[in-house]
């Protein structure tokens, strides 16, 4: 039997009206007129086969994706290309029959998959939490934990006075060589805030808050068993300093992120935490020290802290999504002169602002001629009074604006330093507590409040802008009780050059702040009418 010629088997088909050769024959239309179309708008549609395979030979040779890098910048015809592209893939896989359908769609639909899940990831890594809550239950949880951090490091270091005493009598040393010890604590807390600051904003959080709860604990613990100076040294004044430094920074500005408007109350609400440690750790050296001992005095204060961390890590959770790109140190902040004035303001008030925390006690026992535990009570009251010196001035300064209640409580805590020369007596000391701990109070919880308004363009900024004052403020806080301590020494135990240098340099820190506040003033245009 004769075989018909080649084709004619598909001219047949077309003339019997074969589905098979009509759907082949439609579909190679429409493969025609899309393709036609894709090469007419090439310049406005990109190629997605070509950029998913070179998408998956990018990952396999550990290479960033085309591309990838640009996560802030999204086209608005990017759904319409999937789209467009899906129905391409689906009119070659769908042809009634299967007969239409290339073993190369398989490949291409798993392609297609893969670029759907990396823009899924990159909108879940810009994903918009919205503007801070300014309240609501985990906003305030998160001021809660953080009330708790503050304590169990600023609460520490504002009982340093207890310490300062004890190690004096116990050591035989200098008084500037024991203030080594907390000076160099807070230094550490203040020096690595940068660090801390910028792993905040990429998303260590919890790494941080782990971290130094450990260290912390490690810290309170080995000092317990330390009996000589450099062991009491490197235990509270190094390793529970980077403890404080891993805890601190991160927490405050973690909780900055969920305030705008009432920002200022919060954070003075948060920074009360001193207040609290300052009233628990005194208390707990001056009825335990006596009876039980050094050792175990302190491993109390370990076991406080080791609850009241835990309750923090547990609690303590952040709002924005990781920065992961982005610089360790934010110079463009310094060429803000605000910025700059308020850093330096900063560092003068907080180079003189503990030296009375530290020397106080001891300025009772040398010159007033107070018993080691009554001495301990000025440090209850220096504290215990810093609750309403936290409170009162940030929830005013919600109103009036935080850097203008900071150079307020600048000016007021100068002239209580200065005030300090003319106490000469038990009831004129325990006067002159109250109103220097309210002062100092409000410094150091202004301080935070202020800076943070500084920022208010780009929260995700605030831990590293944060930090950056931090490890200035550093500086400050690990020469300033020494310095006073050198002074006291060089004056054969009087305290005269220590309180002028307290007055003095809380004076110059004021004069900063007011810069700062009127350079703020100009780049808003309100002038010093400005609420800032």
């Amino acid at each position: 039997m004769a075989q018909p010629p080649p084709g004619s088997q598909d001219n047949l088909g077309q003339q019997h009206g074969s589905p098979h050769a009509v759907d082949a024959s439609e579909t190679a239309r429409d493969s025609t007129t899309i393709s036609s179309s894709s090469s007419t708008k090439h310049d406005e549609q990109p190629d997605i086969k070509g950029n998913a395979r070179s998408s998956v030979v990018d990952e396999e040779k550990g290479q960033p994706a085309a591309g990838e890098d640009d996560e802030n910048e999204e086209t608005d015809n990017g759904p319409a290309l999937r789209g467009n592209h899906d129905g391409v893939v689906g009119g070659a896989a769908s042809d009634g029959h299967g007969s239409g359908k290339q073993p190369e769609d398989g490949v291409q639909g798993g392609l297609l998959a893969r670029v759907r899940s990396r823009a899924s990831t990159t909108r879940s890594k810009h994903f918009d939490p919205g503007p801070p809550p300014n309240g609501g239950v985990q906003a305030w949880i998160a001021v809660a934990c953080t009330h708790l951090v503050i304590m169990d490091t600023w609460g520490v270091i504002n009982s340093f006075g207890s310490f300062q005493t004890y190690y004096t009598q116990l050591l035989g040393r200098a008084p500037s060589d024991i203030a080594w010890i907390g000076s160099f604590q807070i230094f550490l807390l203040f020096f690595i805030g940068t660090f801390t600051g910028r792993l905040t904003d990429a998303g260590y959080f919890k790494h941080l808050l782990v971290t130094g709860t450990v260290l912390q604990l490690v810290g309170i613990f080995t000092t317990a068993q330390a009996t000589q100076y450099w062991q009491i040294f490197l235990s509270q004044g190094v390793v529970m300093g980077l403890g404080n430094g891993c805890i601190f920074c991160p927490s405050l500005a973690t909780v900055s992120t969920y305030f705008s408007t009432r920002r200022a109350l919060a954070l003075g609400l948060a920074a009360a935490g001193s207040a609290t440690g300052g009233l628990v750790f005194p208390s707990i050296v001056r009825q335990l020290l006596p009876s039980v001992g050094f050792p175990w005095t302190m491993r109390v204060i370990g076991f406080v802290q080791l609850a009241t961390l835990a309750v923090a890590c547990v609690g303590l959770r952040t709002r924005l999504p990781p920065r992961r790109a982005g610089r360790l140190v934010e110079w463009s902040a310094f060429r803000e002169p605000e910025y700059t004035f308020y850093a330096a303001g900063s560092f003068f008030c907080f180079w003189s602002i503990y030296i009375a925390f530290f020397y106080i006690a001891s300025y009772s026992r040398d010159i007033i001629g107070l018993a080691y535990i009554d001495s301990l009570n000025l440090l209850l009251v220096v504290n215990g009074v810093g609750a309403i010196g936290r409170l009162l001035p940030n929830y005013i300064a919600d109103r009036v604006g935080a850097i203008n209640m900071y150079a307020i409580f600048a000016l007021y805590a100068a002239v209580a330093g200065f005030s300090w020369i003319a106490v000469h007596n038990t009831v004129g000391l325990y006067v002159w507590s109250v109103v220097y701990g309210i002062a100092a109070g409000g410094i150091q919880s202004l301080f935070p409040a202020g800076l943070t308004s500084l920022n208010t363009r780009d929260l995700s900024k605030s831990g590293v802008r944060i930090g950056m004052v931090f490890t200035i403020n550093s500086i400050a806080t690990l020469t300033g009780p020494p310095i006073a301590g050198a002074l006291i020494t060089a004056d054969n135990g009087r305290y005269l050059g220590a309180q002028l240098f307290t007055g003095v340099v809380l004076l110059i820190g004021m004069c900063f702040i007011i810069c700062a506040k009127v350079s703020l003033g100009r780049s808003t245009g309100l002038g010093w009418r400005a609420r800032v």
